[in-house]
């Protein structure tokens, strides 16, 4: 989003407006046989970590030693809901 400088540059709108679709239309699709509150919780955490390590990689974002560890600790709750939870294997 940042790259489309306030929605004024036409590609990078583009592909934000078709990621969010691509996002949504996937979603919905897991949603058929997951609890909304289970996949919400997955989707948000893993688009936190995502998200923060494409702005590492990416866009110089720096992280502190606070930063790092609640992202790990973001990650360890999709592993724990995935790995552990009977609501999410089938």
């Amino acid at each position: 989003m940042k790259a489309t400088e306030g929605f004024s540059r036409l590609g990078p709108s583009l592909a934000v407006l078709i990621g969010y679709a691509t996002a949504f239309y996937f979603l919905s699709l897991t949603l058929k046989t997951l609890p909304v509150g289970v996949v919400y919780a997955i989707w948000s955490g893993a688009g936190i970590a995502l998200i923060t390590l494409v702005a590492w990689l990416f866009l110089g974002q720096t992280l502190d030693i606070p930063a790092i560890i609640g992202l790990l600790l973001i990650i360890a709750g999709v592993l724990v809901l995935n790995v552990f939870s009977r609501t999410v294997s089938h």
